[in-house]
């Protein structure tokens, strides 16, 4: 199957309408009709700042991103895109073309 790969980084902490925001994301892109999506919290990194993160035990609670992958057709991911910039987020995300498939199926 032809489609885009979507990749966002989604502060930890930040909330949108009540919920933690991955948590609202990951939502809206169900209902978009998005068939998957997940969710994870970054052991490491580093962004426009240039300062390194890393996960310790109880530091930097918060200061991580979330990193959320999606794979869909160009529709709804351009949807998924469009509502998050409707809603005034600004959040770094990379979009590629891609192909998914089952190996040995």
């Amino acid at each position: 199957m032809q489609g885009i790969y979507l990749k966002l980084f989604v502060p930890e902490t930040l909330r949108h309408r009540g919920d933690l925001l991955y948590e609202w994301i990951l939502k809206q892109a169900e209902a978009i009709g998005i068939p998957g999506g997940s969710a994870v919290r970054a052991l490491a990194g580093f962004g426009r700042n240039g300062r390194l993160h890393e996960q310790h035990f109880f530091e930097l609670a918060g200061e991580l991103p979330i990193i959320m992958e999606f794979f869909a057709t160009e529709e709804a991911i351009n949807r998924l895109l469009a509502l998050l910039a409707a809603e005034n987020h600004s959040l770094f995300y990379i979009k590629l073309h891609a192909e998914a498939a089952i190996v040995g199926g």
